[in-house]
Protein backbone atom coordinates (compact mmCIF):
# COMPACT_ATOMS: atom_id res chain seq x y z
CA UNK A 1 0.00 0.00 0.00
CA UNK A 2 1.20 3.52 -0.76
CA UNK A 3 2.09 5.76 2.22
CA UNK A 4 -0.95 7.64 3.48
CA UNK A 5 -1.36 10.75 5.63
CA UNK A 6 -3.39 9.43 8.57
CA UNK A 7 -4.93 11.60 11.26
CA UNK A 8 -5.00 9.69 14.55
CA UNK A 9 -7.48 11.14 17.05
CA UNK A 10 -6.92 9.37 20.39
CA UNK A 11 -6.70 10.87 23.88
CA UNK A 12 -5.04 7.93 25.67
CA UNK A 13 -1.28 8.64 25.36
CA UNK A 14 -0.16 4.99 25.53
CA UNK A 15 -2.69 3.85 22.92
CA UNK A 16 -1.91 6.84 20.70
CA UNK A 17 1.81 6.08 20.87
CA UNK A 18 1.33 2.38 20.09
CA UNK A 19 -0.93 3.02 17.09
CA UNK A 20 1.29 5.82 15.75
CA UNK A 21 4.37 3.60 16.04
CA UNK A 22 2.76 0.77 14.05
CA UNK A 23 1.42 3.12 11.39
CA UNK A 24 4.85 4.75 11.00
CA UNK A 25 6.52 1.32 10.79
CA UNK A 26 4.10 0.48 7.97
CA UNK A 27 5.30 3.59 6.10
CA UNK A 28 2.44 5.98 6.83
CA UNK A 29 2.75 9.59 7.94
CA UNK A 30 0.83 10.16 11.18
CA UNK A 31 -0.75 13.38 12.44
CA UNK A 32 -1.91 13.21 16.06
CA UNK A 33 -4.71 14.90 17.98
CA UNK A 34 -5.95 14.29 21.53
CA UNK A 35 -9.10 16.44 21.41
CA UNK A 36 -11.93 17.12 18.98
CA UNK A 37 -10.84 20.75 18.64
CA UNK A 38 -7.24 19.81 17.79
CA UNK A 39 -8.46 17.24 15.25
CA UNK A 40 -10.68 19.72 13.43
CA UNK A 41 -7.85 22.29 13.35
CA UNK A 42 -5.51 19.76 11.72
CA UNK A 43 -8.14 18.81 9.16
CA UNK A 44 -8.69 22.49 8.38
CA UNK A 45 -4.98 22.96 7.69
CA UNK A 46 -4.53 19.90 5.47
CA UNK A 47 -6.86 17.14 4.37
CA UNK A 48 -5.73 13.67 5.57
CA UNK A 49 -6.11 10.52 3.48
CA UNK A 50 -7.86 8.75 6.37
CA UNK A 51 -8.99 9.52 9.93
CA UNK A 52 -8.68 7.06 12.82
CA UNK A 53 -11.20 8.39 15.28
CA UNK A 54 -11.63 7.42 18.93
CA UNK A 55 -15.25 7.42 20.12
CA UNK A 56 -14.68 9.05 23.52
CA UNK A 57 -12.75 12.33 23.45
CA UNK A 58 -12.46 15.41 25.66
CA UNK A 59 -14.30 18.37 24.18
CA UNK A 60 -16.59 16.37 21.93
CA UNK A 61 -17.10 12.75 20.89
CA UNK A 62 -15.75 11.02 17.82
CA UNK A 63 -19.35 10.75 16.63
CA UNK A 64 -19.61 14.56 16.65
CA UNK A 65 -16.40 14.89 14.64
CA UNK A 66 -17.58 12.29 12.13
CA UNK A 67 -20.87 14.15 11.67
CA UNK A 68 -19.04 17.44 11.08
CA UNK A 69 -16.65 15.89 8.57
CA UNK A 70 -19.51 14.31 6.64
CA UNK A 71 -21.54 17.55 6.65
CA UNK A 72 -18.71 19.57 5.07
CA UNK A 73 -18.29 19.34 1.28
CA UNK A 74 -14.51 19.56 1.62
CA UNK A 75 -14.20 16.64 4.05
CA UNK A 76 -17.23 14.58 3.05
CA UNK A 77 -15.24 11.88 1.26
CA UNK A 78 -12.38 11.45 3.74
CA UNK A 79 -12.43 7.80 4.94
CA UNK A 80 -13.13 7.39 8.69
CA UNK A 81 -12.44 4.38 10.92
CA UNK A 82 -13.93 4.56 14.42
CA UNK A 83 -11.86 3.19 17.33
CA UNK A 84 -13.82 2.32 20.45
CA UNK A 85 -14.11 0.11 23.49
CA UNK A 86 -17.88 -0.11 22.86
CA UNK A 87 -18.81 -3.47 21.38
CA UNK A 88 -22.59 -3.20 21.64
CA UNK A 89 -24.35 -3.65 18.30
CA UNK A 90 -26.32 -0.42 18.69
CA UNK A 91 -23.09 1.52 19.21
CA UNK A 92 -21.63 0.00 16.06
CA UNK A 93 -24.73 0.96 14.11
CA UNK A 94 -24.61 4.50 15.53
CA UNK A 95 -20.98 4.83 14.47
CA UNK A 96 -21.61 3.58 10.94
CA UNK A 97 -24.74 5.70 10.53
CA UNK A 98 -22.71 8.87 11.14
CA UNK A 99 -20.77 8.00 8.00
CA UNK A 100 -17.83 6.02 9.43
CA UNK A 101 -16.45 3.52 6.90
CA UNK A 102 -15.40 0.94 9.47
CA UNK A 103 -15.52 0.27 13.18
CA UNK A 104 -12.79 -1.44 15.25
CA UNK A 105 -13.39 -2.53 18.84
CA UNK A 106 -10.53 -2.24 21.34
CA UNK A 107 -8.37 -4.12 21.99
CA UNK A 108 -7.24 -4.87 18.44
CA UNK A 109 -3.98 -6.10 16.94
CA UNK A 110 -1.78 -3.81 14.80
CA UNK A 111 -2.12 -6.31 11.94
CA UNK A 112 -5.91 -6.08 12.06
CA UNK A 113 -5.78 -2.28 12.10
CA UNK A 114 -3.43 -2.13 9.09
CA UNK A 115 -5.62 -4.62 7.21
CA UNK A 116 -8.74 -2.54 7.92
CA UNK A 117 -6.97 0.65 6.80
CA UNK A 118 -5.90 -1.02 3.55
CA UNK A 119 -9.43 -2.31 2.92
CA UNK A 120 -11.03 1.10 3.53
CA UNK A 121 -8.49 2.92 1.34
CA UNK A 122 -8.94 0.37 -1.44
CA UNK A 123 -12.69 0.98 -1.31
CA UNK A 124 -12.81 4.73 -0.67
CA UNK A 125 -9.46 5.98 -1.98
CA UNK A 126 -8.15 3.43 -4.48
CA UNK A 127 -5.46 5.87 -5.66
CA UNK A 128 -3.80 5.34 -2.24
CA UNK A 129 -3.12 1.63 -2.90
CA UNK A 130 -0.33 0.23 -5.03
CA UNK A 131 -2.67 -2.03 -7.03
CA UNK A 132 -2.02 -1.85 -10.78
CA UNK A 133 -4.94 -0.57 -12.89
CA UNK A 134 -5.62 -1.20 -16.56
CA UNK A 135 -8.16 0.36 -18.93
CA UNK A 136 -8.35 -0.50 -22.64
CA UNK A 137 -4.73 -1.65 -22.78
CA UNK A 138 -3.44 1.35 -20.81
CA UNK A 139 -1.72 0.00 -17.69
CA UNK A 140 -0.49 1.98 -14.68
CA UNK A 141 1.53 0.31 -11.93
CA UNK A 142 2.02 2.51 -8.82
CA UNK A 143 4.48 0.03 -7.27
CA UNK A 144 6.97 0.41 -10.14
CA UNK A 145 5.77 3.90 -11.17
CA UNK A 146 5.40 2.72 -14.78
CA UNK A 147 2.76 3.39 -17.41
CA UNK A 148 2.55 1.27 -20.53
CA UNK A 149 0.28 0.37 -23.41
CA UNK A 150 0.50 -3.11 -24.90
CA UNK A 151 3.86 -3.50 -23.18
CA UNK A 152 5.33 -0.27 -24.57
CA UNK A 153 6.34 2.30 -21.92
CA UNK A 154 4.82 5.79 -21.77
CA UNK A 155 6.92 8.48 -20.14
CA UNK A 156 5.00 10.73 -17.73
CA UNK A 157 6.06 13.45 -15.32
CA UNK A 158 5.23 12.93 -11.61
CA UNK A 159 2.16 15.20 -11.65
CA UNK A 160 0.81 13.63 -14.83
CA UNK A 161 1.35 10.19 -13.30
CA UNK A 162 -0.66 11.11 -10.18
CA UNK A 163 -3.35 12.72 -12.32
CA UNK A 164 -3.69 9.64 -14.53
CA UNK A 165 -3.72 7.36 -11.48
CA UNK A 166 -6.54 9.34 -9.92
CA UNK A 167 -8.53 9.33 -13.18
CA UNK A 168 -8.06 5.59 -13.72
CA UNK A 169 -9.18 4.75 -10.17
CA UNK A 170 -12.21 7.07 -10.43
CA UNK A 171 -13.57 6.41 -13.95
CA UNK A 172 -16.80 7.83 -15.38
CA UNK A 173 -17.06 10.58 -12.75
CA UNK A 174 -16.85 14.28 -13.51
CA UNK A 175 -14.23 16.13 -11.43
CA UNK A 176 -14.00 19.91 -11.20
CA UNK A 177 -10.61 21.60 -11.36
CA UNK A 178 -10.86 22.36 -7.63
CA UNK A 179 -11.55 18.69 -6.85
CA UNK A 180 -8.59 17.58 -8.96
CA UNK A 181 -6.34 20.08 -7.18
CA UNK A 182 -7.45 18.71 -3.80
CA UNK A 183 -7.04 15.07 -4.78
CA UNK A 184 -3.88 15.23 -6.90
CA UNK A 185 -1.97 18.25 -5.61
CA UNK A 186 -3.38 18.26 -2.04
CA UNK A 187 -5.75 20.85 -0.64
CA UNK A 188 -2.92 22.56 1.29
CA UNK A 189 -1.13 23.44 -1.97
CA UNK A 190 -2.15 26.80 -3.34
CA UNK A 191 -1.98 26.85 -7.14
CA UNK A 192 -4.24 28.31 -9.80
CA UNK A 193 -7.08 26.10 -11.04
CA UNK A 194 -5.86 26.67 -14.60
CA UNK A 195 -2.73 24.73 -13.63
CA UNK A 196 -4.93 21.64 -13.99
CA UNK A 197 -5.55 22.48 -17.65
CA UNK A 198 -1.80 22.66 -18.33
CA UNK A 199 -1.19 19.21 -16.88
CA UNK A 200 -4.24 17.76 -18.63
CA UNK A 201 -2.76 18.96 -21.95
CA UNK A 202 0.59 17.38 -21.11
CA UNK A 203 -1.07 14.12 -20.11
CA UNK A 204 -3.14 13.99 -23.27
CA UNK A 205 -0.04 14.72 -25.35
CA UNK A 206 1.79 11.79 -23.74
CA UNK A 207 -1.15 9.45 -24.39
CA UNK A 208 -1.76 10.63 -27.94
CA UNK A 209 0.68 8.18 -29.54
CA UNK A 210 -1.23 5.18 -28.20
CA UNK A 211 -4.65 6.70 -28.90
CA UNK A 212 -5.61 6.85 -25.22
CA UNK A 213 -5.78 10.65 -25.07
CA UNK A 214 -9.51 10.46 -25.86
CA UNK A 215 -10.15 8.73 -22.53
CA UNK A 216 -9.69 12.09 -20.79
CA UNK A 217 -12.77 14.09 -21.69
CA UNK A 218 -13.54 17.75 -21.12
CA UNK A 219 -16.97 18.34 -19.63
CA UNK A 220 -17.78 21.88 -20.65
CA UNK A 221 -18.39 24.23 -17.74
CA UNK A 222 -17.68 21.52 -15.17
CA UNK A 223 -14.27 19.87 -15.44
CA UNK A 224 -12.88 16.57 -16.65
CA UNK A 225 -13.87 12.92 -16.81
CA UNK A 226 -11.97 9.68 -17.54
CA UNK A 227 -14.30 7.54 -19.61
CA UNK A 228 -14.28 4.72 -22.16
CA UNK A 229 -17.59 6.01 -23.51
CA UNK A 230 -17.67 8.67 -26.18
Amino acid sequence: MMPANILLVEDEPAIQELIAFNLTQAGHHVLRASTAEAALTLVKNALPDLVLLDWMLPGGSGIDIAKRLRADERTRHVPIIMLTARSDEQDKIAGLETGADDYITKPFSPRELLARIKAVLRRRAPQMTDDAVEVKGLRLDPATHRVSTDGRPIDLGPTEFRLLHFFMTHPERVHSRAQLLDQVWGDHVFVEERTVDVHIRRLRSSLEGSGHDGLIQTVRGTGYRFSTQS
